[in-house]
């Protein structure tokens, strides 16, 4: 089955937050992986042969901009104990709509792995590269995490996460 390389410089990952005050914000390159996929001539992906993925991102990236943020983030979600975000597709299903899919598959963030769905477009943009981009919301309190609070400002649990994934065929 071939492989798509993720290329970390032109892939981003977008987390959301609200707070009592204003969003909080982060947006980072970095994503690293593999995805296994076969694709059709018509350029669809075919799921009779079931497609697997790995992505993985360092939690040290994940910064506001913020050198307050900042640090109470690096400190809430102990990025020397763990250092990375992972997910695995474990099921794709396409759904209603030109490149539309549901993946299936398992979160690893803070010490908890937890089973997560989300739907993505998936466009195959020549014979060698893809795209990839999907969002879900997260509960930060799945993953062992309260929600910080930094002075008057009260963030709360619930995270936007996006990703634009760019990966090549290697080979």
């Amino acid at each position: 089955m071939p492989r798509y390389r993720i290329v970390p410089e032109r892939s981003r990952f977008v987390a959301e937050a609200r707070s009592s005050l204003h969003p909080i914000r982060v947006d980072t390159s970095g994503f690293e992986g593999t995805i296994d996929l076969e694709v059709s001539a018509e350029r669809v992906v075919d799921l009779s042969v079931p497609p697997q993925g790995h992505i993985e991102i360092d939690t040290d990236r994940l910064k506001t901009g913020n050198g307050l943020y900042d640090r109470e983030l690096e400190r809430r979600l102990e990025v020397r104990r763990y250092p990375r975000l992972r997910g695995d597709v474990r099921q794709v299903r396409a759904l209603d709509g030109a490149n539309r899919y549901r993946v299936a598959g398992d979160v690893r963030f803070h010490g908890s792995t937890k089973t997560a769905e989300g739907d993505v477009t998936l466009r195959v943009i020549d014979e060698r590269t893809i795209e990839i981009d999907g969002e879900r919301d997260f509960d930060i309190r799945d993953f062992g995490l309260d929600p910080p609070k930094i002075l008057m400002l009260r963030v709360y649990p619930e995270v936007r996460v996006r990703a634009h994934i760019v990966a090549e065929r290697e080979g």
